[in-house]
């Protein structure tokens, strides 16, 4: 009996991710995410997307278009999540409720998915189910998932199997090889090792192009450390930025704060909720090590004050990275927020910009801001949470497959997918360059 993969959403743009794999009469979706460039671009121009319904939200092209599965929503068993970006659970409260299924994830995957939800004032009737790396859950007689612990840029992201008696479908969207990662432990090697009859590997392909492996979290860390400890920066103020779900960054940023001996604050809601999330589940407790704040008006009084006591007895932590308008670093830049930059102050962008619009745009106008300013700007202090090359040649190699799906962007940025296995002399092994709403079955 065949398999069926589905490339919902996420094929033609990097983002909005969801596909789906049927085997018989059973399916299960994996993921369901935001187009983070169409919210943002909407938000700026138009208000919050909380107002709008599913229809309008895949109007305006920021959740993924699932009339394609529109025949086979009666088939589907389950809805899985790899982790918990929103690019892969923000379109949940939109979608799930059109499938009798339950939801399944990681337990801080699921927690980001209630706090997400809460705070949108958004629910779903669908059962939400925790499973914990390593775990597995029997979909139907003849098919079930498995979590095979990876690393990423958040905690507790899994690559799923989808065993079939047909053969194994792997979904490795999002992932990265990190064998020393400064929260969690390595990805299970053996495991992947062991994977019998793998018809398909979903692989994130995002950064193929990138012909090396991509480095370890501790990387990062160090960058960071060489930065906050090892410049001149006494009595200027220092503010970090980075991705508010980088729970492992974040252990870093405040480690070092607290050798700079800096009374540290994180400012944002993202950073709130994803912090939140992360003391709920066991993972780490940032509010034993910094006064965590998501509220605008606390923000506020707070930055007065700190700007009254003096600015370099503090480390503030926020968001803003992408040069997002709404975000605490830009509010600060534009004097929405009582805090006023120095010549010699500090910013860190523990990130790189995203490659699309309007987030270059945005991040150029801020540096530039920064340095009419006299700020101190250092980039980059960042690796990231995505596969490179050779990382993805390390995955074909242990699981052998016969088919390779290259997801989380278009062509060309995958196409180096297609050299990677001819060099591996992989010759019967295809590669399937899809686009959205396409299907492919595998034999």
């Amino acid at each position: 009996m065949a398999i069926e993969f589905f490339s919902v959403s996420g094929y033609d743009e990097v983002g909005k991710n969801m596909c789906m794999v049927k085997y018989k009469d059973d399916a299960v979706i994996l993921d369901m995410g935001f187009y983070m460039q169409k919210i943002a671009g909407f938000e700026e121009e138009n208000g919050n997307v909380k107002e709008l319904n599913r229809d309008q939200m895949i109007g305006i092209e920021a959740i993924p278009d699932d009339s394609c599965l529109e025949i086979y929503r009666k088939n589907v068993r389950a809805i899985i999540f790899s982790h918990a970006h929103l690019d892969h659970i923000g379109a949940t409260p939109y979608l799930a409720p059109r499938y009798n299924a339950p939801i399944i994830g990681t337990p801080y995957t699921v927690e980001v998915l209630k706090n997400q939800m809460k705070d949108d004032n958004l629910f779903v009737k669908n059962p939400i189910k925790i499973l914990n790396s390593g775990g597995r859950y029997k979909v139907s007689k003849d098919m079930e998932i498995e979590f095979i612990k990876t690393a990423h840029s958040i905690p507790q992201t899994v690559m799923v199997a989808i065993h079939t008696k047909g053969g194994t479908v792997l979904y490795t969207n999002d992932f990265k090889f990190d064998n020393h990662p400064v929260i969690g432990d390595r990805p299970n090697y053996d495991r992947l090792r062991k994977l019998d009859n793998v018809k398909l590997i979903v692989a994130d392909a995002l950064y193929c192009g990138n012909y090396q492996k991509t480095p370890s979290e501790q990387v990062a860390r160090e960058m960071l450390k060489e930065v906050m400890l090892g410049t001149e920066n006494r009595g200027n103020s220092m503010i970090v930025t980075c991705f508010a779900s980088h729970i492992p960054r974040l252990k870093s940023i405040v480690d070092f704060g607290k050798q700079m001996g800096r009374k540290i604050f994180f400012f944002g809601r993202s950073m709130h909720k994803y912090c939140e999330a992360a003391r709920k589940v066991g993972l780490i407790d940032f509010n034993k090590y910094a006064e965590i704040i998501g509220r605008g008006d606390k923000i506020k009084k707070k930055l007065h004050q700190i700007e009254k006591q003096g600015k370099g007895d503090y480390l503030i932590v926020c968001t803003g990275g992408q040069g997002e308008p709404r975000s605490v670093l830009s509010r600060i830049i534009n004097k929405a927020l009582p805090f006023y930059f120095s010549s010699d102050d500090s910013v860190i962008f523990s990130n790189k910009v995203i490659p699309v619009e309007p987030n270059i745009s945005n991040r150029n106008e801020m540096e530039k801001r920064l340095r009419n300013y006299g700020v101190r700007i250092f980039r980059d202090l960042h690796v990231s949470g995505h596969a490179s090359y050779e990382d993805l040649r390390d995955l074909i190699k242990m699981t052998n497959p016969e088919h390779v799906v290259p997801s989380h962007a278009c062509r060309p940025i995958v196409d180096p997918m297609e050299d990677l296995v001819k060099d591996m002399g992989f010759s019967k092994t295809e590669v399937h360059f899809m686009n959205n709403a396409q299907k492919i079955v595998i034999e």
